[in-house]
Parts: C-alpha cells; structure tokens; sequence
C-alpha cells in the first residue's frame, strides 16, 4: 500500500487522494459505530431516532450520553458501546495519522539514503 524506503516519496497529489481515501475510510467507520449506537439504544431503551442519535454520538465522542436513566440491558448496553467508542477514536486517528507518519519517516530515510551514496 505505501512505497518502501528505497523509491522516492510519492507526489503531492497522489499523497492528497491518499489523505482522502484514508479519510474516507475513517468517516465510513465513524458512520457504521454511530448507526451501531442508535440501533442499540432504539433496541434497549426504545428510544426515537434523534435521542438515540444525541446519546450515541455523545459517548462516540467521548462526552458521555444524556440519558442516564437506563434499564439494566441498556446499561449494559452504554457500557460496551463506550469502550467500544474508545477503540473506534483510537482506530480514526491511527488511520488519519498513519499516511502522515509514514510520509514524514520516508522522507526521512529516503533522504538518508541517498547522502549515503
């Protein structure tokens, strides 16, 4: 998927539809964990669309949720939802942060090889 050390550094715009498509793929996850949310707390507590949108997209976003006042499932529920939140906004900046890294540390090297020669 990305270049090893010894090309050189892939042009600007080709670094630019790699940002997008990692910040696609990044975007369809928060979509996907969000749905998730909503869909566990319309489950557990029969919530409408937008309360279970407002307390998914909360703890998602490491807020916490509004509604507080929840059966024991959907305790349960809220629970499991937030560490998995946790996970999912350490797994967006790893693939947000993971082309940048990479092209920095290519560069690095990639200029280290070539004084070396």
């Amino acid at each position: 998927m990305y270049e090893p050390r010894h090309l050189p550094p892939i042009p600007t715009s080709r670094f630019t539809l790699r940002m997008l498509t990692h910040a696609a793929l990044a975007l369809a996850l928060i979509a996907f964990s969000l749905l998730a949310g909503m869909l566990g707390y319309r489950h557990y507590e029969q919530m409408s669309w937008i309360d279970a949108f407002v307390n998914a997209a909360m703890l998602l976003g490491g807020m916490g949720p509004i509604e507080t006042k929840l059966s024991d499932g959907g305790k349960l529920f809220a629970g499991l939802y937030a560490l998995y939140a946790g996970l999912a906004f350490i797994a967006v900046m790893a693939i947000m942060l993971t082309p940048v890294v990479h092209r920095f540390l290519h560069r690095f090297h990639w200029a280290e090889g070539r004084d070396s020669q």
